[in-house]
């Protein structure tokens, strides 16, 4: 049987940490390695025996950095990436790994990840691009997917809660790194998903896998809240630049635009917070866009790119 290694990246502060080791830990299957990013100030205290390993890079370096810092280390020939405030069901992982082997091509599997506090609800089933150049959650608030439904390709998977076959990510990596670390956290799993499709690999919907996640878990603060919204539309803006080569600079215009609704939207109801980090997030794009940005085709045939969208 082929070994799996999930690695859980936290910074201590997600209070749903410890069930998310405890439901990992209770998947049957394949053999499954539990190794624990620990980017928080001070080591974890967590109960014996509930992670394999437990890693400390020795700073905070984000989803992004603190995964590729786990999966550097995973010995598995599958390596699964999970939130720490994602809870996966039972069969979630076995439904993944089949999938996997029942298509060499696929890089990656998702299941349907569901609102925690509504199950019922979808909270993605695979990523997409919306015709704002928004990388977006397939499904979000609408009622989810039968688990029985067939198995289907997306564009890409959210890393929330995902397993991936080693050998491609060894193919696409970058100078080592999986996930680009200047991205921190998020849009790094949709920078991801755009080099996988662009070598060739396909990624997949496991509707019978699921898993029930919280979000934001580690979103305690204003200003915790001013740095998310900042990452989110800084590394939207980096992440389209490296997908779209020479095509993203006659789109700029509609992605600005929907980021001047989304300011407006945000001064009506007085959300500080999220004003401050869409203008923050500008000036994080305008420092690292030349770093991202590339002249050329895009990375992939924009058919391919459009004809995913939901």
């Amino acid at each position: 049987m082929v070994t799996i290694t999930a690695v859980v990246p936290t910074i201590g502060r997600s209070r749903w940490l410890v069930p998310c080791l405890e439901a990992l830990r209770r998947q049957q299957g394949p053999p499954l390695e539990l190794l624990v990013v620990d980017q928080a100030l001070a080591p974890l205290d967590l109960p014996d025996g509930l992670a394999d390993r437990v890693v400390r890079p020795g700073c905070n370096r984000g989803f992004a950095g603190g995964t590729n810092f786990g999966l550097a280390l995973a010995a598995g020939e599958l390596v699964a990436t999970v939130n720490d405030d994602a809870l996966v069901e039972p069969g979630w992982l076995a439904a993944l790994a089949a999938a996997l082997a029942a298509d060499p091509q696929a890089a990656a599997a998702q299941g349907v990840n569901l609102a925690l506090a509504a199950p019922a609800i979808a909270d993605g089933c695979g990523l997409t691009w919306n015709r704002w150049w928004q990388a977006v959650q397939v499904g979000h608030g609408e009622a989810a997917p039968p688990a029985g439904g067939p198995v289907r390709e997306v564009f890409g998977v959210s890393a929330t809660a995902a397993l991936f076959r080693r050998a491609a990510l060894d193919r696409v990596a970058r100078d080592g790194a999986f996930f680009d670390p200047r991205l921190r956290t998020y849009y790094e799993d949709a920078e991801l998903a755009g080099r996988l499709r662009a070598a060739g690999f396909r990624a997949l919907l496991v509707p019978g896998a699921r898993v029930r996640h919280a979000g934001s878990a580690s979103v305690v603060t204003a200003s915790a809240s001013r740095g998310r919204w900042r990452l989110i539309y800084g590394n939207r803006y980096l992440a389209a630049a490296r997908l779209l080569g020479g095509r993203f600079w006659p789109r700029l215009p509609r992605m600005a635009a929907r980021d001047l609704l989304d300011l407006a939207a945000a001064a009506r109801r007085a959300d500080l917070p999220r004003l401050a980090g869409i203008a923050a997030g500008w000036g994080r794009a305008l420092r690292h866009l030349p770093a991202f940005a590339r002249r050329g085709a895009p990375a992939l045939p924009l058919e391919q790119i459009e004809g995913r969208r939901r």
